[in-house]
């Protein structure tokens, strides 16, 4: 089977190619420039854009598979148009381009945020109600919504669509920092109190594993969430104390999310007038106050999903950023 992969340069998308190309997968990549990390591996590189469907078309000739992973993480207000030509437009471009090329079979890369968030504490599955609202607040979860809308609308006989939603991604490798963000931030001392809310986070190469899993086994027009733990940001902060020698904040946010906004804007406002920048924007802050815990116990049945030991995977992130040297280690780092 050829499979064509977008979205290969980034963090899912890498620990995916080299999976692939481990299981003996012949892979075509879909790259905006150049990938000679890629073209090692045996990759061939074709030069195209989401966006661009003969770009698509070429990049997908031969192919039976494909693997759309491209995406654009921010958590920026002002990439908000960006994101919605990237996981919208984008998308329904791959995918019909795909589809006249003659791929078969698409698994596309969601998130667990376009169900599996709530603003109190619960764990939520794959058929939870859509919480509108609440994703209306951040346009990186609202374009997500609408990506994975516009993938599965496409699902049919002869061209069948699968989602894989994973929960925020830890894990080496993340080279431009759009996952592991948080860890750095805590790494740095740069986070000061402690949000009120509940997070859950994954291994990427379990979530690669996952992707692989659902081109295989997957059904069609499904989407299957892929998590590895359920925490309060407190805990979070616990495990990451334990394995760095960090410590961890003490002081509690309001548990109200205006509130918590409020104190933000507060501390923005003081570290502009002395010309600093604050280390967390307050859109971090809201999502950090909401519960975003997963069921993957469907992918569990229907993928033989099997997660590593997130303490393992907080391990390796830790690890992974202190070789790297994006951030330093401390002078006696703590035991596991």
């Amino acid at each position: 089977m050829r499979t064509l992969v977008t979205g290969a340069t980034g963090f899912l998308g890498g620990h995916l190619v080299r999976l692939l190309r481990e299981q003996g997968r012949e892979v075509a990549a879909l790259c905006r420039g150049e990938a000679p990390e890629l073209a090692k591996l045996g990759v061939t590189v074709v030069p195209g854009d989401v966006l661009a469907g003969e770009s698509i078309e070429r990049a997908a000739a031969g192919c039976d598979a494909l693997f759309h992973c491209a995406g654009l993480v921010s958590r920026k207000r002002a990439d908000t148009d960006r994101m919605w030509k990237v996981h919208v437009e984008g998308t329904r471009t791959t995918l019909d381009a795909a589809r006249r090329a003659g791929v078969k079979r698409a698994v596309v890369a969601s998130t667990s945020g376009t169900v599996a968030v709530s603003d109190h504490d619960e764990t939520r599955a794959e058929d939870a109600p859509t919480p509108f609202g609440l994703i209306a607040r951040w346009p990186y979860y609202r374009s997500k919504l609408y990506q994975e809308q516009a993938a599965l609308e496409r699902n049919g006989p002869e061209f069948q669509v699968v989602s894989v939603n994973p929960s925020l991604l830890l894990g080496p490798g993340d080279l431009r920092g759009s996952s592991t963000g948080d860890v750095r931030l805590f790494l740095e001392r740069k986070v000061q109190a402690v949000p009120a809310g509940g997070m859950s986070f994954v291994d990427v190469r379990d979530a690669a594993a996952a992707l692989c899993a659902a081109m295989d086994k997957g059904a069609a027009g499904e989407r299957y969430l892929v998590s590895g733990c359920n925490c309060s940001v407190r805990e979070f902060f616990g495990k990451l104390e334990r394995l760095s020698g960090v410590k961890a904040p003490w002081l509690p946010m309001p548990k109200n999310a205006e509130l918590a906004k409020l104190s933000v804007r507060l501390v923005e406002k003081l570290v502009d007038r002395f010309g600093g920048k604050p280390p967390v924007d307050e859109e971090t802050v809201d999502i950090a106050q909401h519960y975003w815990y997963c069921d993957w116990s469907k992918a569990e049945r229907e993928l033989g999903f099997a997660p590593r030991d997130p303490m393992e995977t907080l391990r390796d992130t830790i690890d992974d950023l202190r070789e790297r040297g994006v951030v330093w280690p401390e002078p006696k780092a703590g035991a596991a």
